[in-house]
């Protein structure tokens, strides 16, 4: 790679738009500098079009794929002035309905003026063949529409902050976008734009804000209540929120106070006495939890009398499955058949699956219509397998969707408009957070049963609270925890060091045998090595585990152990490039024919259909893991399978895919896979914890092997952070249920 440390300045017009990526900007153009030959330009250029002039700051790179180009740190845009540049512009498809035949025509009638005219005078364009009025009128709004666009972009990237912000915010207020943003800089750290608050500080201050400004203490107050829920909080006690937002932007603590009384009365901010602290919540979380916790209370107390002999029911249905049930599995029966809300908990190997299996075949006896929904898409896969019965994920039950502000999440399944069913078996349920949580509540009929199941010990929901652990601690919802390890179960070393590890022992890692394995290695590059070896050919050859029922499991992202480099690597090893296999550069990724790939953002929107072309849907969902099947450079199109669903992505929205060999633990909640590799080296405390590495040993169906330095391993069992969660959930539901304390 060719860099200086001084920034080179290129000057010249765009002759050429390669890809642009309207989500985040990113773009790739020829520029033709002083009438030399084009050279290639990356860097972000928010609607750039043929014509328009520009001059860049940057440096020379040499790409791996694509060879020498110049890659932008800053860049002035100027519009077309000249009347050769005006038509290539519009020739250029820059406006839509404009094609080279029409850029033609009206350039030549308006020589220099052509985009004023366009934008100001669009009546006169009527006297050109083939303009009518509506015409002229549809050319004239999206020209300007692409001109305010622009100029809100230009002020936005003027500040160096990223240009998806300008996107959102003309989606929401579109022309008066700018001189909102010029009036409060802080709507970019509006929750609906996603900005952070460091991010329109930058901007305000630069445009000569007061440290003490209202708007500014009242944003930076309710950003660490956005970015708290991030962390899992549903509120934040109003005393710790005064002072975090105090550091936060270096103002006085009763500053902070004054704001936060402001927004309380505004509605913006909701204070409850709860939980020994005021707590201040996000209106919408309130909600939920509120919400959720009347749902759950009413539930917990309301039971049926007995429809049938329990004795000659379990009797019935152990021989009809062929098995005998334990005392516990016996009691999860007896409680589910009297009471509308019962709670399944236990760890691997202790039985929830046939419990749930039990559960389903009296329902099914009982005459009731069950659902079975779990959190991710994985997971309902799974129970689907393990149960006979078909699941679903729960935004797929409640018909998830984009509201019209294209940001708001909606449920067509709400009270209006209630599940069809008598009683909902949920699946996975520490990964369930309270607003998902609250909207299956609120669906529900309100005589049907529910039965949560999951394992308390792993990790929590990656949004906010911690609704399966409050439910189990409240104490008022009838309730069986699993502990009896199955004989069947009782020589799997996964299932017996998955329990010493949940207990904070010890196991001993050096023990390489069934299926356990630890392959010690201290150094990150001989780690990485092993692990592609193993992948590649051991597991495959030696064990007869294909590559793709292999998971590669890590704690970060980061580092030479982490998810990016691994699935670098481990993308040249499994899928190298190959003379006829497409692929597709985005950004610092290469996406190839062939790879594995997640979703990791919900979309409700993306259609798909099934590969013989009788079904199809809407809605990807985050943690959704597929395969590559086609790339398509001229129709700028990427085609993924999901098991079977098949769906297209335009270039645009490559931003919501990422590769799948490996994957952070976080993100592999809820999925069970044949063999797991997990990537172990010290890393930071907060990740490298015990439920951490329960959640990842868990994991393993057949096969776990560990690669790394067993001090880490241990060091990790060591770390026992229960990160505590401002959350009242349990609260709440032992007051509603008449317990205190």
């Amino acid at each position: 790679m060719d860099q200086n440390d001084e920034l080179l300045e290129l000057a010249g017009s765009v002759s050429s738009v390669i890809y642009k990526n309207e989500e985040n900007g990113y773009t790739v153009l020829r520029l033709s500098a002083d009438g030399g030959e084009p050279v290639t330009v990356v860097g972000c250029f928010p609607c750039a079009s043929v014509g328009e002039s520009m001059i860049i700051s940057g440096k020379w790179t040499t790409h791996s794929v694509h060879g020498r180009q110049f890659k932008a740190e800053f860049a002035q845009r100027l519009m077309p002035d000249t009347v050769s540049s005006i038509y290539s512009y519009l020739a250029g498809g820059a406006v839509k309905g404009i094609g080279p035949a029409m850029a033609s025509m009206i350039v030549n009638e308006f020589g220099e003026k052509t985009l004023e005219v366009i934008e100001n005078e669009p009546e006169k364009l009527v006297r050109l063949r083939g303009i009518s009025q509506t015409k002229a009128k549809q050319i004239s709004q999206d020209f300007r529409r692409q001109a305010g666009m622009r100029r809100l972009m230009e002020f936005v990237c003027s500040f160096g902050l990223r240009p998806i912000l300008a996107m959102r915010v003309y989606r929401f207020y579109g022309d008066e976008g700018l001189d909102l943003l010029r009036d409060n800089p802080y709507l970019l750290a509006a929750e609906h734009i996603g900005g952070t608050f460091a991010e329109a500080d930058i901007m305000a201050q630069e445009i000569g804000m007061d440290a003490n400004s209202p708007k500014r203490v009242g944003a930076a107050v309710l950003f660490e209540l956005v970015h708290n829920a991030g962390n899992g909080h549903c509120f934040i006690p109003r005393e710790k929120l005064a002072a975090v937002t105090a550091q936060l932007i270096g103002v006085d603590e009763d500053t902070v106070q004054e704001s936060i009384s402001v927004l309380i009365e505004d509605e913006r901010l909701i204070l409850e006495d709860i939980a020994g602290c005021r707590a201040c919540y996000l209106p919408a979380l309130y909600e939920a939890e509120a919400g959720a916790a009347a749902h759950l209370a009413a539930m917990a107390g309301k039971s049926y009398p007995d429809r049938m002999d329990l004795d000659a029911l379990i009797a019935s249905l152990e021989q009809e499955q062929g098995i005998r049930y334990a005392p516990l599995q016996r009691q999860v029966l007896a409680l589910a058949l009297r009471h509308q809300l019962v709670v399944l908990t236990g760890g691997p190997g202790t039985g929830k699956t046939t419990s749930v299996r039990a559960i389903l075949a009296m329902f099914d006896r009982l005459g009731l219509k069950t659902l079975l929904t779990a959190p991710t898409g994985r997971a309902a896969k799974r129970m689907t397998e393990l149960t006979g019965h078909e699941a679903s994920t729960v935004h797929r039950l409640l018909e998830a969707k984009f509201a019209e502000d294209d940001e708001t999440v909606v449920f067509a399944k709400n009270a209006k408009e209630p599940l069809d069913c008598d009683a909902v078996v949920i699946d996975e349920c520490s990964m369930v957070d309270i607003q998902l949580m609250d909207a299956l509540l609120e669906a529900m009929p309100p005589e049907a049963r529910l039965v949560m199941v999951g394992d308390a010990d792993q990790l929590p929901s990656v949004g906010p609270g911690n609704v399966f652990s409050a439910v189990i601690r409240s104490g008022v919802v009838p309730l069986v925890r699993l502990t009896e390890i199955f004989r069947q179960k009782e020589d799997s070393r996964i299932i017996r060091n998955a329990h010493m590890i949940n207990r904070g022992e010890h196991p001993n890692l050096s023990e390489n045998a069934g299926d356990f394995f630890r392959l010690k290695r201290i150094q990150a590059g001989s780690s990485v090595e092993t692990i592609l070896e193993l992948i590649s050919t051991r597991l495959p050859e030696k064990m007869h585990i294909p590559s793709e029922e292999i998971q590669v499991l890590s704690p970060t992202r980061k580092g030479e152990l982490g998810t990016a480099n691994l699935n670098k690597r481990l993308q040249q090893t499994l899928n190298p490039p190959q003379p006829g296999r497409h692929e597709k550069a985005f950004g610092e990724v290469v996406f190839r024919e062939n790879d594995r790939v997640m979703q990791i953002k919900n979309n409700y929107d993306i259609l798909w259909q099934s590969a013989d072309h009788r079904l199809a849907g809407c809605g990807i969902f985050n943690g959704d893991i597929g395969r590559i099947i086609g790339i398509d450079p001229e129709a700028e199109q990427l085609t993924v399978d999901f098991d079977g669903r098949i769906a297209s992505y335009g270039f645009d929205s490559l931003l919501e895919l990422e590769h799948a060999w490996a994957m952070t633990v976080h993100k592999s909640q809820g999925s069970e896979y044949r063999a797991v590799i997990l990537a172990l080296a010290p890393g930071a405390q907060m990740l490298m914890t015990r439920d951490v590495l329960y959640t990842a040993v868990t994991r393993a169906r057949e096969l776990l092997i560990l690669v790394g330095d067993d001090q880490t391993a241990y060091q990790m069992i060591d770390n026992f952070r229960q990160t505590k969660r401002y959350s009242a959930l349990r609260v709440r539901l032992r007051r509603l249920c008449g317990v205190e304390g």
